[in-house]
């Protein structure tokens, strides 16, 4: 028996061990830029299979202040409303997506923030376990020990995908609208702000199979919401 031991030793230290690597190379970009996520590499190698190293996706970094007020108010009020005040987390969605999941047998709703959305796609995969649901609350803790808010939501705005392959606002300002991040118009903030929920159908109609998203109702939500949405300036 002491070989299970033994592996069980092993087991938290790993454990132990990702978890440190998890918090030094959030702390790292304090002053760095994550150069991908977990989630794009996924995207990039179902999209470009063993051509992964000579294809690639469409992204491109661009600071905070270079993007416009109308894509950060549209996105607040889309995806996280009280950003700027929470932990990191919601208690009262979390508990609201328990039961919603338990009465389904299965996750079917997280309950995420944008923090928690951000820690999803910078580290873990798109399967939905509590056991991966455990690790996004830690890394969640993690992004918010670190980072201040401006910082959380300037990662996740040039991180979150927007369509096919699409990554960012930057690529995702000049995919839709041929124009730039800092040059988005109200109803063109709005618009991309409702595609996140399943960008992938907002981008292309196949993808739309299962998909339940009136992408031109919940624009003009968001657009009457914007004015209210509580920026991390």
């Amino acid at each position: 028996m002491r070989w299970i031991g033994y592996l069980g030793e092993c087991l938290i230290l790993g454990v132990l061990a990702l978890q440190l690597y998890f918090f030094l190379q959030i702390a790292a970009w304090q002053y760095l830029n994550p150069s991908s996520t977990s989630f794009m590499r996924a995207e990039r190698w179902r999209l470009c299979g063993f051509n992964f190293w000579s294809c690639s996706i469409d992204r491109k970094w661009v600071g905070y202040d270079q993007m416009s007020r109308n894509i950060k108010r549209a996105v607040i009020a889309s995806e996280d409303a009280d950003f700027v005040n929470h932990p990191g987390y919601e208690l009262d969605a979390m508990l609201d997506a328990w039961e919603r999941n338990k009465k389904r047998g299965h996750i079917e709703r997280g309950g995420s923030t944008i923090t928690q959305q951000l820690a999803k796609n910078l580290f873990l995969s798109s399967e939905q376990h509590y056991v991966r649901k455990g690790q996004e609350l830690a890394i969640t803790w993690m992004l918010e020990f670190w980072l201040d808010k401006q910082r959380i939501f300037e990662i996740y705005l040039n991180s979150v995908e927007w369509g096919e392959g699409v990554f960012g606002i930057e690529a995702a300002a000049q995919h839709y609208f041929h124009t730039s991040a800092s040059k988005l118009t109200v109803g063109q903030a709005a618009r991309l702000a409702a595609a996140l929920p399943a960008p992938k159908c907002f981008d292309k109609k196949e993808y739309c199979a299962n998909v339940r998203v009136n992408f031109r109702v919940k624009a003009s939500i968001i657009a009457r919401r914007m004015g209210a949405a509580t920026l991390p300036d």
